[in-house]
């Protein structure tokens, strides 16, 4: 792959110029950006501008790797976690990174690393370009009665009156059908939300609701769909839900 681009982010100067040479002549296509020692002028740079490939020390003053991510409003970048603790890596793996290194960098480690998230990189950029696709398909769809969601098979298209609840689910969106089925999205919550007719209604953070399919309302916080089927309801959204009815 070409014009990938990476933020090397460590609070020892030594361990980021080593790294800067090891990327540089395991991996020539590979543009570093910027290098920061510390935490916060990396999360500042990361608000404005998020690049293909971030390197991320665990260990660090005031701000740790994990606490680091937990800041930022969008992680769009891969991360490959920098630590000389290998008991870092489990938690690491559930912070979704691609991959960890050990110090002192082993070579055959950070190609590994590198390569894996080099693979990850080219096939969401395969994905984005389905996804202009789908955005296309979906402005040519004068009436508007249907969403449509990009699969592993292809593309569904689902007529609007058929959906009951959309959940969001870290970062994708399960799509629940009247007829119980479940099909999940790579899309997250916000995408649909845009697609969507004024017949649904964000009623959390999480959760979409087909008002067509609305049975109750309960005091406690929920609201109750076909079938019986129970979707939380959050505090700030309750008044804008129940002046629908009135």
């Amino acid at each position: 792959m070409s014009n990938i681009t990476a933020i090397l982010i460590d609070d020892e100067i030594s361990n980021l110029k080593g790294l800067e040479q090891k990327l540089g002549k395991l991996f020539p296509n590979i543009t570093i950006q910027n290098t920061f020692q510390k935490p916060e002028d990396a999360i500042k740079a990361l608000q404005v501008k998020q690049p293909d490939l971030v390197f991320l020390d665990i260990e660090m003053p005031r701000i740790n790797g994990f606490e680091l991510l937990t800041q930022l409003n969008e992680v769009d970048f891969q991360v490959i976690f920098v630590t000389a603790y290998s008991e870092y890596a489990i938690e690491a793996f559930k912070q979704n990174a691609i991959d960890y290194v050990l110090k002192p960098i082993d070579d055959n480690d950070l190609k590994i690393a590198v390569n894996k998230a080099l693979t990850i990189l080219k096939t969401k950029k395969e994905l984005d370009s389905n996804h202009k696709l789908v955005s296309l398909l979906t402005s040519t769809i004068s009436n508007n009665n249907k969403i449509i969601v990009p699969t592993s098979k292809g593309m569904s298209f689902i007529p609007q009156e058929e959906v009951m609840h959309l959940e969001g689910y870290e970062g994708y969106t399960k799509i629940h059908l009247t007829n119980t089925s479940i099909i999940t999205s790579s899309y997250n919550l916000g995408k649909f939300e845009k697609l969507l007719s004024s017949k649904f209604f964000k009623c959390h953070k999480s959760h979409i609701i087909n008002l067509e399919k609305v049975r109750h309302f309960e005091n406690e916080g929920y609201v109750v769909l076909e079938n019986d089927y129970r979707v939380p309801i959050s505090k700030t959204n309750k008044k804008a839900f129940l002046s629908l009815f009135k």
